[in-house]
């Protein structure tokens, strides 16, 4: 069966050809180009928000992870709605209220205001993301198709992850701030215009009903997860809100995971984690997106605060990161159909926590050329090496009505961990540096942020870790 033939199929979800397989994917690799985005865009301009809004250094946290927050909570009620009420009609919700969200953002007059409408970027991300991610994966055929246009989906997102930090420099120095929302309204209308245009609505699940109980609960719980240690940040880990959050996370998710095992139609069913391949690439998903966000982060603030880069300076010194990672998505989508999965994970796992240890000895006197480019360079290899294996083995063998489910939750472990992993990072940095107001130095500022990306080379090699022990040598995803 051809990607034409498969698009047209109802085996394929579509209800009717699409018009251009090539401009699909331009469109959904964009949207997802666009939720991506948003998350990295705002860390080259977290000194001026900071600065402008008045927040507090724990508080500033809340700039990143409101919009994350939301999104890896509602991944999951978001890819199932449009299993069952249309994946484009969710899509374009999700575009809509995303779109008027950033709007209000750049129009924000107080810290309150500013992580609202953060969160309800969130929102819009949270309906968007997964359905874009379902939509590539019932148009194109298992195999070489399906597995190119995931490369380029793949790649389009970990591109955005280091791309939103360079464009979030250039935008705060030659414009202000704010122009980081406002960036995203003329790209979220293309979008939406663009899924009208191109994308037809794929045939809608019959006779299923929405689990509004599993979807209360898996919010509420991976809500309270991130905030768990968001609150560890700035008040400790063993301090009576910290504790709370992880109580109610941990009563919460339980409660779910019984609610989901006694319904017909679940929100996530968990015959999904039967896979031992897919259920190891759920978890290398989480651990691989908790170390991501936070390396561009910790990084662009050493380049500002040590380094005394500008903003405009700071994302053309990040520059060869989404170059690296569309190159390294590109080269692993090629040879998952020759090799498999499995040596792609080990190989970029290695290049991802070597890269992320490697960055980690930072001091005053750190040169840009010998210690930030390579770093940079490892880690953008080995995480977009890792992103299309990661993908295609956690949808590998799941039925078309099931796709939102299975991208929901691959979603959710990448939004979750990148909210968890940041939040854990910061903890580190802020136990050394401390909560006076005064600024530490230099060699103290290093120290700190060079703390938290060894945290997130331990963290990577845990997920080097799980990929060996879980994803079978023969499971050749792309085969299939």
């Amino acid at each position: 069966m051809s990607a034409t033939d498969q698009a047209q199929s109802p085996r394929g979800g579509q209800s009717t050809g699409a018009r251009n397989l090539g401009l699909v994917l331009a469109v959904l690799a964009g949207a997802q180009f666009l939720v991506a985005l948003d998350i990295s865009i705002i860390t080259v301009a977290v000194p001026s928000i900071e600065h402008q809004m008045a927040f507090s250094p724990a508080g500033l946290q809340w700039v990143v992870n409101a919009y994350a927050l939301p999104f890896g909570g509602l991944l999951l009620l978001g890819g199932r709605l449009g299993d069952l009420f249309g994946r484009r009609r969710m899509f374009q919700i999700g575009t809509t209220v995303f779109v008027v969200c950033s709007l209000l953002g750049g129009l924000a007059q107080s810290p309150a205001w500013l992580i609202a409408s953060r969160a309800g970027q969130g929102i819009g991300a949270a309906l968007l993301s997964p359905n874009a991610f379902a939509l590539v994966a019932t148009t194109f055929t298992d195999g070489p198709s399906r597995n190119k246009a995931f490369g380029i989906f793949s790649a389009t997102a970990g591109a955005a992850s280091a791309a939103g930090v360079i464009l979030g420099g250039v935008l705060t120095k030659l414009l202000t701030w704010r122009s980081v929302f406002f960036v995203n309204v003329p790209l979220g209308v293309l979008v939406f215009i663009g899924a009208a245009v191109v994308i037809a609505e794929p045939a809608l699940a019959r006779g299923r009903k929405l689990d509004i109980l599993g979807g209360v609960t898996v919010t509420i719980g991976a809500v309270a997860l991130v905030n768990g240690a968001v609150t560890a940040s700035s008040s400790g880990w063993t301090a009576v809100s910290t504790i709370a959050s992880f109580v109610v996370a941990v009563v919460f998710l339980v409660a779910f995971v019984i609610i989901q095992a006694k319904r017909e139609q679940p929100l996530i069913s968990l015959r999904l984690f039967h896979d031992r391949n897919r259920s190891g690439a759920f978890v290398v998903q989480f651990l691989n997106n908790s170390v991501n966000i936070g390396f561009y982060y910790f990084l662009s603030k050493f380049l500002q605060e040590v380094l005394h880069y500008n903003s405009l300076a700071t994302g053309v010194a990040l520059l060869p990161a989404p170059i690296v990672v569309v190159a390294a998505a590109q080269v692993a989508g090629r040879l998952l159909a020759k090799i498999g999965p499995r040596p792609l994970l080990l190989v970029g796992g290695i290049l991802l926590s070597g890269g992320l240890l490697y960055a980690s000895f930072l001091s005053p006197a750190t040169s840009y050329a010998t210690r930030v480019v390579p770093a940079l360079i490892l880690v953008a290899a080995g995480y977009g090496g890792m992103v299309v294996p990661v993908t295609v083995t956690a949808i590998s063998r799941v039925s078309p009505r099931d796709t939102g489910m299975a991208t929901g939750v691959l979603n959710t472990c990448q939004q979750v961990g990148g909210a968890f992993g940041l939040a854990a990072m910061v903890s580190v940095a802020v136990g050394i540096t401390g909560a006076a107001t005064a600024k530490p130095a230099a060699a103290v500022v290093s120290h700190a942020y060079g703390s938290a990306l060894l945290l997130a080379a331990v963290i990577a090699f845990a997920g080097l870790i799980v990929a060996m022990l879980t994803i079978r040598p023969q499971a050749r995803a792309a085969a299939h």
